[in-house]
């Protein structure tokens, strides 16, 4: 059974998942149950949850009538505060990790056919529904770790923690692996790159001429799921925080009855509208359309692969040499082609587990053994396009009782945790104590994590 956390994390896979509550599901009268500052917590909010929790096993550590509104309304006071900090996750942003999502599930359930039979809605109904969930996890985690940004251990607390342990709570270290990857984008023809702009065009005459308003032909057009449904507006939002080639063209534009030229991101081909401009940020409207990649490119990059693959086990090239010349991952070109995991505290180490690598990645390296480069591949990357892949496994560490030795870094991010939890713990605990806090009085018996909820 797996332990509840302190806030609310159930998966969105498994939201996505989980049928709708509709039809044959059973459907749940709403009505606002707690009120958190001015956030309301409706009785849909926690039937939802309840569910999830349901499908993975969830403990609550406790009642969960009372356990999950709780971790509800702490997820709100992080959300809250993440507000008052300005802290910030991007259209952008949001649309990826949506997208990022989408193209997982689909992959864990065979096709986009299946998986929109099984959720009983569309892609793109899957997509507007998790945008808001998504983005306040996104919101809460940060929050979380601008918390916790400055808790640090020493090694000497490391040490005196381990050695005061009994033998038999010793942690186990887990299984882990180092893994180099080679990547390579499929060739889009070019005439399928100009119908795309083609269309992209078509749509600023359209705007242009009055025949339609940009925000409609973003709803009816755009594939970027987070902005598409507010008529392709996104928040005010920094140069830094936008693909560069995004936002110089966006930043440039100084009048909102203008649309921009078409400008090719990291994420496909763009067409852009001003909104407004307030100090260094910007709000604009814009349209996202990405070229198709064919089966036919598909296969000639398999078959590219295969042949790199083979020069390699003859020995005419080292696959570091593969992975900083001939790979399209910008994220591990320049380091080998080894892949790196980003940790809590915001620095990134090579090893993985199993579970943290993308499934593609996980699948191909799973029946390895070190030194061995797996059979070409499929996925999605980090920029929500098709590309193809060969995995190398370099290393793998064999599930063990973790020594002082060898594993102090694990024992370290122990020890770290402990101590960030409490941090965490004791933030949460203040800010109930300074917040407006309204709940009926079925929760006064209520076994909470936290005291002061009731008043």
């Amino acid at each position: 059974m797996k332990k509840s956390s302190l806030i609310v994390s159930a998966t969105l896979l498994t939201a996505a998942l989980l049928p709708a509550m509709s039809d044959d599901n059973t459907n749940y009268i709403d009505e606002v149950v707690w009120v958190v500052g001015d956030e309301a917590i409706l009785r849909s909010d926690i039937e939802v949850m309840r569910l999830q929790g349901e499908q993975e096993g969830v403990d609550w550590g406790g009642n969960p009538d009372c356990r999950i509104p709780e971790q509800i309304a702490v997820q709100k006071l992080f959300i809250n505060q993440a507000a008052i900090d300005s802290i910030e996750v991007t259209e952008a942003e949001i649309a990826q990790g949506v997208e990022q999502q989408i193209n997982a599930w689909i992959q864990m359930i065979g096709s986009k056919e299946k998986l929109e039979e099984y959720r009983k809605q569309s892609i793109a109904e899957m997509k507007n529904e998790l945008h808001d969930e998504f983005k306040n996890r996104e919101l809460s985690q940060r929050m979380r770790r601008q918390i916790v940004e400055n808790v640090t251990v020493t090694p000497s607390e490391v040490r005196n923690y381990f050695r005061n342990l009994p033998e038999d709570s010793i942690p186990i270290v887990p299984q882990t692996v180092e893994v180099q990857i080679v990547t390579i984008q499929p060739r889009i023809p070019i005439e399928d790159i100009n119908k795309v702009k083609e269309d992209l065009r078509d749509y600023t005459e359209r705007v242009q001429s009055g025949r339609t308003s940009f925000a409609t032909l973003a709803r009816l057009y755009s594939e970027d799921p987070g902005s598409a449904r507010q008529g392709g507006e996104m928040d005010y939002v920094g140069r830094a925080m936008l693909d560069p080639s995004f936002a110089q063209v966006a930043f440039n534009l100084t009048d909102p009855k203008k649309i921009s030229k078409v400008v090719e991101s990291e994420f496909g081909f763009h067409i852009i509208q001003l909104i407004d401009k307030r100090g260094d940020k910007i709000k604009v409207r814009h349209i996202l359309r990405k070229p198709r990649v064919s089966q036919e490119a598909i296969n000639e990059t398999m078959a590219r692969l295969d042949s790199i693959t083979a020069d390699i086990n003859a020995g005419k090239f080292p696959f570091d040499e593969a992975a900083t010349y001939i790979s399209d991952d910008k994220d591990t070109k320049n380091n080998r082609g080894i892949m790196s995991n980003p940790t809590e505290d915001g620095k990134r180490t090579s090893r993985f587990e199993m579970k943290d690598l993308p499934t593609e990645v996980a699948r191909a390296i799973a029946p390895l053994a070190v030194g061995e480069i797996s059979k070409p591949f499929t996925m999605i990357n980090s920029r929500g396009k098709t590309v193809c892949a060969i995995a190398k496994l370099r290393n793998r560490t064999e599930m063990h009782k973790a020594t002082i030795t060898e594993d102090f870094q694990v024992m370290s991010n122990i020890v770290l945790e402990k101590a960030r939890d409490k941090k965490i713990k004791d933030w949460v605990q203040d800010k109930i104590k300074n917040t407006y806090v309204r709940i009926p009085a079925e929760y006064k018996d209520c076994d909470f994590e936290y005291e002061g909820w009731i008043r």
